[in-house]
């Protein structure tokens, strides 16, 4: 069944089998309690309390739902009022209790990822930690269930998705006799040749770099791969799982000799879902992920790879304590992270500094420019480095997200957006204490994070069951007279109007995109060469680069490897179009407060306004036993334009990305042009190819067409948005006018649930206001408390 997003907008559907399907069973109370071992007793009060409404309300549906199907199963023929019901009823019941909250821990190899989700869930050596030999080597997310074991399930390409890999791994190695011995050096230092050679060894054996594409179709891999694609680990310690998890996760050094099975297949491994059990540390609901920080050469891969970081509602950028203060990683890093508010979900971007415990003393003393007490120890140092790297790059990431996001935009009143954490520390507290590790700082940013959303789901969930109840008890209300009848006519002609007014708002709102897209066009227009020339030159000049040139082309215009940062020649050259539009961009797709740019304010005015139409029309008839109606219009006016959030934002990624999709579409023919130059001097005549067919399509008015294609996206989600509202409230305005008619005469009758479900609607404010009670009185005794000492000096 689909969630109320997608069955916001549709009619209601003939009765099949799904419409008489059994919800979902309710969860155990003893599950229920093992989910919140990892808040504190306060916060487990507020969720607990959260839980059992949640669950009542669930119950409160599920037992209109049985009467309902009970007095309408032997009937040939179901209004379609009552089928809007039913489907609503059951789509309640089974919606999620919480969407899982994904925090992306985003960084470079080597910067700490996986150290960092070791001590996050207290197991030291779970995830495999770089060093010389090894590091991750795929999307890994580590999240918490009531499973009784820990378990891996480790996601393999398809066989299409392989052979598309295979295809252009073997047509960046082909090399022709045409090559000179010098240039023949140059080809085999390079990088993009280097891991292709060594992915098809890996999975084939020694010598399967010089067979061709057909040869290895016919060659049988070195691991077992299961028709299923998919292996799945289980284990009853988390040791015992990190031992045989342990192969599939990282890569060894090319050198490196004896590797298992497992390790030959790494070069099929798309992803890692890990799940521990009832974990006291991460709360069920939250979903850690190791994202590699440069994306796949294999086109699945890399797709899976951004679009993991755009589901992400948070985004922590990883970067250790010698890294932090420069260097293109870092910088690409913050950027992608950016890009991923502009276009995915992400609410909130922190960077995470860590192995902090990092300090060479007699260095520190000697450039110490701040403060003029005398530094007494090595954790003195560490402690005042970490508050002046708090402090600087905080400033910096603030004006950052200042330069691309709205002003208003959450993240930035957040007046901390830098943590400084040691997950050495952590474990031997040599230098510093637990606390001042920041470990538990993170594990609290993320329970907070998951009550708040537990809050606003759950009273949003009753508050939406108590309208769809108050409709169905309406329907057995014997003493409604036809003088007392809602007259929706007026309403009707009055939500035309309405539509006609927010697509205006909606063409003013996307107005403010134009002039930034035609300073953008100009911007690039006048800088594409100079870009672009960046690109195609390396510090070592071609040496290295053919081959990673030919990679670029083969991807149309990107290159992802492990080992590189990424290349995409598309977003370069349509930088300055971005450049350009984020401010404005970000301004459309904002929520709170209301400007002309915003899209959500005018959806949201448009539903303010339709609600005080009804409560008008109500008080001029004299809303009686019609009140109910009212409520329910009321309510499900929220539900419908609620769910469009949900809609806009699935549509903001296409929109943003149709610049550079556009200029990668247009500039394709030149990049298939240049990957099949060979021979002598091939880099410099495919950079050659690359020039020509990026001026000749800038001529041809490329950047223009990427301007049309992303104003076109902007009307095709007016468009979506009107239909849906045009849609979903005729079907809800049919729905209430037809009581009355003489066809829900033998509906049964839910007052008892009716009154439960106001009593549970009445109690969301008490539950909240004791939420409050109890932070507070937590914070009081945090503050009173005496803090802990720290280790022994050194």
């Amino acid at each position: 069944m689909a969630d109320m997003a997608d069955f916001v907008g549709q009619e209601p559907h003939p009765v099949d089998g799904d419409l008489f399907k059994e919800p979902m069973k309710k969860r155990r109370r003893s599950d229920r309690d093992q989910r919140f071992r990892a808040f504190p007793s306060v916060e487990q009060s507020a969720l607990k309390e959260y839980e059992k409404l949640e669950s009542r309300t669930r119950r409160v549906l599920s037992n209109t739902y049985q009467k309902l199907i009970q007095c309408v199963f032997l009937d040939d023929s179901i209004p379609n009022g009552l089928k809007y019901l039913i489907n609503r009823l059951l789509a309640l019941i089974e919606k999620p209790s919480l969407d899982p909250i994904y925090i992306g821990l985003f960084g470079s190899t080597g910067a700490g990822k996986s150290s960092l989700i070791n001590a996050i869930i207290q197991q030291a050596m779970f995830l495999p930690v770089s060093g010389e030999s090894i590091c991750t080597s795929c999307i890994v997310q580590v999240s918490s269930g009531c499973c009784e074991q820990y378990e891996a399930k480790i996601y393999l390409l398809s066989d299409q998705e392989w052979k598309e890999e295979l295809k252009n791994l073997t047509k960046l190695l082909h090399r022709t006799e045409e090559l000179g011995r010098e240039e023949a050096d140059v080809w085999e230092g390079d990088d993009a040749v280097e891991e292709a050679v060594w992915k098809l060894q890996m999975l084939y054996g020694n010598g399967a770099e010089r067979k061709t594409y057909e040869e290895l179709l016919r060659a049988k891999p070195k691991g077992k791969i299961p028709t299923s694609r998919i292996i799945t680990l289980k284990a009853e310690e988390a040791g015992e799982l990190s031992v045989k998890l342990d192969p599939y996760i990282r890569t060894k050094r090319r050198d490196w000799d004896g590797d298992s099975a497992e390790t030959q297949i790494w070069p099929l491994i798309k992803q890692v879902e890990v799940t521990l059990p009832k974990s006291e540390l991460i709360p069920e609901g939250v979903v850690l992920v190791d994202i590699p920080g440069t994306g796949d050469f294999n086109s699945k891969r890399d797709e899976m790879w951004k679009k993991t970081i755009d589901k992400c509602s948070v985004i922590w950028v990883i970067s250790d304590i010698e890294r932090v203060s420069g260097g293109r990683a870092h910088e690409d890093l913050l950027n992608e992270s950016i890009k991923a508010c502009q276009r995915g979900f992400c609410r909130d971007i922190a960077l995470v500094v860590t192995k902090t415990d990092k300090l060479h003393l007699p260095e520190y003393l000697r450039e110490r420019k701040v403060g003029n007490q005398a530094i007494q120890s090595q954790r003195e140092a560490v402690l005042e480095r970490n508050e002046m790297i708090k402090l600087q790059r905080n400033r910096i990431l603030k004006e950052k997200l200042k330069r691309k996001l709205p002003a208003d935009s959450k993240v930035l009143e957040a007046s901390n957006l830098v943590y400084t954490v040691s997950a050495q520390e952590y474990w031997w507290q040599a230098l510093l204490t637990e606390e001042e590790t920041e470990i538990p700082k993170l594990r609290e940013y993320i329970r907070r994070r998951l009550l708040e959303k537990k809050r606003r789901m759950v009273t949003k969930y009753v508050t939406e069951a108590f309208g769809l109840l108050l409709l169905t008890d309406s329907f057995n209300c014997t003493e409604n007279l036809p003088n007392e009848h809602l007259h929706l006519s007026g309403l009707r002609r009055f939500v035309e109007e309405k539509i006609q007014l927010l697509e205006k708002a909606i063409d003013q709102c996307f107005a403010h995109i134009a002039r930034p897209l035609q300073e953008g066009v100009r911007n690039a227009r006048t800088s594409y060469r100079r870009i672009l020339g960046a690109c195609l030159v390396r510090s070592r000049g071609n040496q290295g680069f053919h081959q990673t040139l030919k990679a670029v082309c083969l991807k149309n215009g990107i290159y992802a490897s492990r080992t590189l940062a990424r290349i995409d020649l598309n977003e370069a050259i349509t930088q300055p179009m971005y450049d350009q539009i984020d401010p404005v961009f970000g301004g459309i797709f904002r929520t709170g407060t209301p400007t002309g740019s915003a899209l959500m304010p005018h959806i949201d005015a448009f539903k303010h306004s339709l609600q005080e139409k009804m409560t008008e029309i109500g008080i001029r008839n004299g809303w009686k036993h019609d009140s109910y109606k009212k409520s329910f219009l009321i309510q499900e006016i929220s539900t419908i334009l609620g769910g469009l959030e949900g809609h806009i934002l699935r549509k903001k990624r296409r929109i943003y990305e149709s610049l550079t999709s556009s200029v990668q579409n247009d500039l394709k023919p030149c990049y298939e042009e240049a990957a099949q130059i060979t021979g002598k001097k091939a880099c410099e005549r495919m950079k050659d190819v690359i020039r020509r067919g990026v001026d000749r399509q800038v001529a041809e008015g490329m950047f223009e067409r990427a301007q049309e294609r992303m104003q076109h996206q902007f009307q095709q989600l007016k468009h979506g948005i009107t239909e849906k509202v045009k849609g979903s409230i005729a079907t809800m305005l049919t729905l209430a006018s037809s009581q009355g008619d003489g066809l829900y005469k033998e509906l049964a009758d839910v007052k008892s649930e009716y009154k439960e479900m106001e009593k549970l609607h009445r109690s969301l404010r008490e539950v909240a206001e004791n939420a409050v009670l109890r932070r507070g009185m937590q914070d009081f005794l945090l503050r009173m408390s005496p803090s802990k000492a720290g280790p022994p000096r050194t």
